[in-house]
């Protein structure tokens, strides 16, 4: 008997997920759906830099990251000035000032272009003000509800990303039936908890700055280490050398801050209870609790650092502004690919496009270069608790040789020393594939890359 309740309500998440595909998905025009996590993005902004208006355009420009919602509030910049951190701030937060800003023998923040800032163990803590003085995490829920100038909220956003009945949703907020709180809970666990704030700081430094500082240092330290003028002459030479082969062009250097609201059922129940308000009754106590409320908080996950390399040194078919632009972009897909391999919680789940052969669309903007294992995973509901579950279908292995290049502008002609001469260009695809065993497995199950 439970083995058809199960499959009865297989096939009820089925009606309520407005028809995700099943079998072969070879139609262009279908889009699977599925429930995605959700991000909004805040640039720190920094001191002027070389190319800095370019830079900025590009991250304002780029496209937004397509495995996940859009979530974007009004402020998508941090100006870390209005928030200045004290010797007592750092004290609080236990961080260690002396351990940053050292490069190679203790290089400065300045010998390197301000690619190591002294200053970078202050940042989570005037993101952590950003977010207070800002109440962003009220503001990711308020966006979630679609709250109103009076305060009301609804479901509908909810019940669009989550397929759900925004109706039904509501209801459920006053029932005290365990059923209609369950679709609640589920909501929460799938949509909401997978809130994600990604705070960018970006420079873009040339070369020359980096490697002058680099050889200064050297020297500096050869100078102090090394008694015999023969060979320190040589440990100079060396110096030189390198600083002439890594002078020309910039490099574009970007630490990325993770951070995830925090909902669990206690929030919730203080949500639903105290501050929701809905269009039928509206509440200028209610509203001005939910405006004051320190219920909702955001948590730091992690960060990663990423940089992408620019050099003008070969005839260019682009502008320098457009390599500027596409190494911009493209180092802000690859900090993100590296904050979804450290935090699996920021991974996303992405569908099957086929079992036959098997492909999906994630490719190397995900930062994947072939031989990534992933996990197949099958979304169903428990007819018990009536929460989403994720059960674990097989196993599949990325291609090394048939890995999209999904790369932003990677459809445009190749540039100069992208494709050496007489060497055979890789056909043109639109989608990554996978070796595995395809028995049981759909267009439209989730796969997740494993560790």
């Amino acid at each position: 008997m439970r083995k058809y309740t199960k499959i009865i309500v297989m096939l009820g998440a089925v009606w309520l997920t407005s028809g995700i595909q099943i079998g072969h998905a070879q139609d262009e025009n279908k889009t699977t759906k599925y429930r995605r996590s959700s991000l909004h993005m805040v640039l720190i902004e920094t001191n002027n830099f070389p190319r800095k208006e370019t830079v900025v355009k590009a991250y304002a420009t780029a496209p937004f990251p397509d495995k996940y919602n859009n979530h974007s509030l009004d402020n998508k910049s941090l100006d870390p000035q209005k928030y200045p951190i004290s010797d007592a701030d750092r004290k609080a937060a236990g961080t260690d000032k002396s351990a940053a800003g050292k490069l190679i023998g203790g290089a400065k923040s300045d010998a390197t272009g301000g690619i190591i800032d002294k200053n970078e163990t202050d940042y989570p803590l005037i993101i952590d003000k950003y977010i207070k003085d800002k109440k962003v995490a009220n503001q990711l829920v308020a966006k979630w509800f679609n709250r109103k100038s009076d305060g009301t909220f609804d479901m509908n956003l909810i019940a669009e990303r989550g397929y759900y009945s925004a109706s039904d949703m509501e209801a459920n907020i006053a029932s005290k039936e365990k059923k209609g709180r369950a679709v609640l809970a589920d909501a929460g666990e799938e949509l909401l908890k997978n809130t994600f704030v990604v705070f960018s700081k970006m420079n873009f430094i040339s070369n020359e700055i980096v490697a002058r500082g680099i050889r200064d240092v050297a020297k500096a330290e050869a100078a102090k280490n090394i008694k015999m003028p023969m060979l320190l002459d040589k440990a100079n030479k060396v110096a030189d050398a390198l600083y002439e082969k890594t002078k020309e062009g910039y490099t574009v250097w970007t630490t990325s801050y993770l951070y995830r609201l925090k909902w669990n059922d206690s929030v919730a129940s203080i949500f639903y209870n105290n501050l929701w308000i809905d269009n039928k009754n509206p509440d200028p106590k209610k509203k001005a609790a939910f405006d004051e409320a320190n219920l909702f908080e955001l948590e730091l996950v992690g960060d990663e650092k990423s940089n992408s390399l620019v050099l003008f040194s070969l005839k260019e078919k682009r502008t320098e502004d457009q390599i500027i632009e596409i190494a911009t972009v493209r180092n802000i897909d690859a900090v993100y690919a590296k904050l979804q391999k450290s935090y699996e919680v920021f991974r996303p789940k992405v569908p099957l496009f086929s079992v036959d052969p098997i492909t999906a669309k994630i490719g190397m903007k995900e930062g994947l270069e072939g031989g990534e294992k992933f996990e197949v995973l099958e979304q169903t509901l428990d007819p018990e608790t009536g929460l989403t579950e994720y059960k674990k279908k097989g196993t599949i292995k990325l291609d090394a040789e048939l890995v999209w290049d999904n790369r932003y502008n990677a459809g445009e002609a190749p540039v100069a020393g992208e494709v050496k001469e007489g060497e055979a260009q890789k056909p043109v695809l639109d989608r990554s594939t996978f070796s595995g065993k395809a028995k049981n497995l759909y267009s439209g199950m989730l796969i997740r890359q494993l560790n």
